[in-house]
C-alpha cells in the first residue's frame, strides 16, 4: 500500500523550484535504474546525470524550452545503444562473467545473441534498445517518488540535436528520454491541485481465462 501511496503522490511536475536533491537520494534513483530488468541482461543504454547550470541551459532549447530542465536538480538523459554488435554483447558477457563465473550454456546463449542481433537492421535494434530504456526509466520515476523527489518524463525533444550537442552520436548512442528531478515549486505549478485522472481498473485492465 505504501508503494501505491507513492505512486498517488507524484503526478509529472511541471515547475521545478531549482532546490538541490541529497546525494544519498539521487544514488538510490541511480541504483534502481542499475537494478531494472532488461532484455536478456543487456542494459544496451547509459544514463547521462547532468547538474551543471550551463549544460542544463544549453539542452533547454533543444528540448523545447522546458522550464523544468533549466529549474531542475539532475536531469538525467537516457541514451540507447545505436546499434547490437558482437563487441558490445560480449563486453556485457564479461562483466556477467566476472560476477557468476564463466558458464558453457551462458557463452552458448552469448553465441546465440550475436546471431540473432548483429544481422538485423540497425534501426531495429536501437528501437530494441530503446525500449529497454523505457524499462530502466520507470524504475527511476517509481524510486524518485519513493524518496519524494518530483521528476518529469520528457519525450518533447529534437533527440538528434541533443546528441550532436551531446557527442552521443560519436560514441554510438541515441538520446531516448529526459527525466528533470528536483522539487515541484508549487506557487508556478499548474498541474499541481489537480486530481489524478486514470483510467479506470476495468478499462484497462482484460482478465483472460
Amino acid at each position: 500500500m505504501e508503494f501505491l501511496e507513492h505512486l498517488n503522490w507524484r503526478y509529472a511536475t511541471k515547475a521545478m523550484n531549482g532546490e538541490k536533491i541529497a546525494d544519498d537520494k539521487i544514488n538510490r534513483i541511480l541504483e534502481a535504474v542499475r537494478l531494472a530488468p532488461t532484455s536478456s541482461g543487456l542494459q544496451p543504454f547509459e544514463v547521462l546525470v547532468v547538474k551543471g547550470e550551463e549544460l542544463k541551459n544549453k539542452i533547454m532549447p533543444v528540448a523545447n524550452n522546458q522550464t523544468v530542465i533549466r529549474d531542475c536538480s539532475h536531469l538525467l538523459i537516457f541514451a540507447a545503444w545505436d546499434n547490437y554488435t558482437e563487441e558490445r554483447i560480449t563486453e556485457t558477457f564479461k562483466s556477467m562473467y566476472a560476477v557468476r563465473g564463466f558458464s558453457e550454456k551462458w557463452d552458448e546463449y552469448r553465441q546465440f545473441l550475436i546471431k540473432s542481433y548483429v544481422n538485423r537492421p540497425a534501426e531495429v535494434n536501437y528501437n530494441h534498445a530503446a525500449h529497454q530504456a523505457y524499462i530502466a526509466f520507470s524504475f527511476a520515476i517509481a524510486a524518485a517518488a519513493t524518496e519524494k523527489v518530483d521528476a518529469t518524463p520528457i519525450e518533447g525533444f529534437n533527440p538528434a540535436a541533443l546528441d550532436e550537442l551531446l557527442g552521443l552520436d560519436k560514441q554510438g548512442f541515441k538520446s531516448v528520454l529526459l527525466l528533470p528531478l528536483g522539487y515541484r515549486d508549487e506557487e508556478k505549478d499548474w498541474l499541481l491541485t489537480m486530481k489524478k485522472a486514470r483510467k479506470s481498473k476495468d478499462e484497462l485492465i482484460k482478465e483472460l481465462d
